[in-house]
């Protein structure tokens, strides 16, 4: 893919991008999870772009996009989602399909509901709901963001960030500790401490704050996305991030939901389970009208 940085709407943000024939599909769009960049679909990236654009966006504060401290939230970040559509969708002409992970999957969802124009469809995976903040401070995932906070922005080798991310303990559901280096392999981690160090610190400070959603009326937000939905929902017991009441509240509100479990796969769907979230994807591509 063809990186750059470009102004779309108040601020620079890197741009990754693959660009295919006109006849092609609909081109699709990826958000990324906090603390990675747009490259972090590139499991995803060949089999989806051989008849289409992709377009990945490095968020605000992460890779090669402008910091914006204090402006970190997810309807910071919806805002300049919603700037790219606006510019590879040509205002509307050729709506996208968007693709989020975590992070991104509420970037996406918020864009979808304000701007339903730009938009054809949407994947969402694994987004972490109200539900998930409400009860942080007893998540495993307190720690990590906590951990990950510490080391953005780190001028360490890749090397030795991944092997210091592994020596991070993490509180379990039942009260003991485990390393993040036996629950994540040492390739994932690498690629973490490989985005990290170009990611401002300050971009954990609204999640950690539990005020990521500040301004987002949740309900109403499903309820106003119009398209088809893809919903890939991981394994709460495994790391994933959408309770499975949750998962259920989000299908049944939005107007059209698939929502795709996957059972023996924790948060990072697209890289743990990247056969079978291709297949549940491309399935999803072709049945759009």
């Amino acid at each position: 893919m063809q990186s750059s940085k470009r102004l779309f709407g108040e601020i620079h943000l890197g741009l990754h991008e693959t660009t295919r024939s006109e006849s092609g599909g609909f081109p699709i769009l990826f958000f990324h999870g906090i603390g990675r960049q747009g490259r972090d679909f590139a499991p995803l990236f060949g089999p989806l772009g051989f008849d289409r654009s992709l377009f990945a966006i490095d968020a605000r504060g992460h890779g090669l996009s402008d910091r914006a401290p204090g402006h970190y939230q997810i309807r910071d970040h919806a805002r300049d989602a919603i700037a790219v559509l606006e510019s590879i969708t040509q205002s509307g002409k050729t709506p996208a399909v968007i693709f989020g992970h975590s992070m991104g999957a509420l970037e996406a969802m918020t864009a979808a509901s304000q701007r339903p124009d730009l938009v054809r469809a949407v994947v969402l995976e694994d987004p972490p709901g109200p539900g998930f903040l409400a009860n942080l401070d007893s998540n495993p995932y307190k720690g990590m963001f906590e951990a990950m906070r510490g080391f953005a922005g780190s001028p360490h080798p890749t090397a030795r960030l991944a092997a210091e991310l592994a020596e991070v303990n993490l509180q379990t559901a039942n009260g003991g500790m485990v390393r993040l280096g036996d629950v994540r392999d040492m390739a994932s981690l690498r690629l973490s401490a490989s985005c990290l160090a170009y990611v401002d610190p300050a971009v954990y400070d609204p999640l950690l704050a539990k005020n990521w959603l500040s301004g987002i009326d949740f309900d109403s937000m499903l309820k106003n996305i119009r398209c088809p939905v893809l919903l890939l929902a991981g394994e709460e017991s495994k790391g994933g991030m959408l309770p499975k009441t949750e998962a259920e509240h989000i299908a049944s509100l939005v107007t059209d939901c698939l929502l795709v479990r996957f059972p023996q796969t924790g948060h990072l769907i697209h890289w743990t389970a990247t056969e079978a979230c291709l297949s549940a994807v491309h399935a999803f591509l072709e049945s759009l009208d």
